[in-house]
């Protein structure tokens, strides 16, 4: 008896092996490389783990032992009671407009790659409860809507096979942005949609596997091979200064414990900045000190090039 896998027969044909770029075939307990038996990928708990060992800084092992990643599978119970209780010190103003904006552009029975979809998104609604949506989470670490486990340096589906990308609070954790995006590029029908919100001005979270961050023309040539329909602060500087707040406040202490409670005390002493933010996100100094970026842009076969690229500056002069 096969194990049950929660995507549909349409996607399962379109998986292809991080290794070699071959054919996956399902059989009872994974999948295997069509061209080379011994190449297999397991199924854990309805996930298929298409994991190149030899690729990624994660293995298939990690996945088997149900091993921590990047998010703890079992967080503390002082971190999420402090959490729940917390105020938020950041602001996502437009992630809700924008995603309903996609679900607009998107054709019925779109299929939606969520680059590190282990759990929704902010403002994701529009696309998760959209019936003839077909979204798939695809993340390193197991969640409520991890559908297949992959490393988005090498998607393991065939080129052309999504509608839209979607890639939130994920290109600063990856060690290559610049080759996750063209594996997006790779994996997007001709014209389809790619929508990415990237840090700026954040510090690092997500402990050893946090990167990188983009200006705002640094994102924008990151997404260089891309039309783009919008590109934007996201979270302006009233969330950057709540978030230095609170990073000044937690150096004090390395004491794990004593920490959530100074987190805890710097959110409480800092939340109401974040509302600045509802004032200052389109005005030149945002672009110049936000503290995220979005990208709104479709698959194109032109490249902007980086003479026009720098006319697109729009911070203070």
């Amino acid at each position: 008896m096969r194990l049950e896998v929660h995507i549909s027969n349409e996607i399962k044909e379109k998986l292809i092996c991080p290794e070699t770029n071959g054919k996956l075939l399902e059989e009872v307990s994974g999948f295997y490389n069509a061209d080379n038996r011994s190449i297999f990928y397991p199924i854990v708990d309805g996930i298929p783990i298409i994991i190149s060992n030899n690729k990624s800084i994660f293995s298939i092992e990690d996945f088997q032992k149900k091993l921590d990643t990047t998010w703890k599978l079992k967080p503390n119970k002082l971190y999420n009671f402090i959490k729940k209780f917390s105020p938020s010190i950041g602001l996502n103003i437009k992630a809700k407009k924008n995603y309903q904006k996609i679900s607009t552009i998107l054709p019925k029975n779109a299929k939606i790659l969520v680059v590190g979809g282990s759990i929704p998104g902010e403002g994701m609604e529009a696309l998760y409860n959209n019936p003839s949506f077909e979204t798939i989470g695809m993340d390193v670490s197991f969640g409520s809507h991890t559908k297949i486990i992959a490393d988005g340096h090498n998607i393991p589906f065939e080129d052309e096979t999504f509608d839209c990308v979607v890639v939130q609070a994920v290109l600063e954790h990856v060690l290559d942005p610049q080759c996750c995006v063209d594996e997006i590029f790779r994996v997007l029908k001709p014209s389809a949609i790619v929508y990415a919100e990237t840090p700026f001005m954040q510090q690092v979270h997500m402990k050893q596997y946090d990167f990188t961050r983009f200006t705002h023309l640094g994102h924008r040539r990151l997404f260089r091979n891309f039309e783009e329909i919008e590109h934007a602060p996201l979270m302006g500087p009233g969330t950057v200064l709540a978030w230095s707040y609170t990073h000044f406040i937690k150096s004090f202490s390395s004491s794990r414990k004593i920490v959530f409670f100074l987190t805890a005390f710097a959110h409480l002493t800092s939340f109401f900045l974040k509302y600045f933010d509802y004032y200052l996100i389109d005005k030149p100094g945002s672009y110049d000190a936000a503290s995220a970026f979005y990208f709104l842009g479709k698959k194109t076969n032109k490249t902007l090039i980086d003479r026009e690229l720098i006319k697109g500056f729009k911070g203070m002069l």
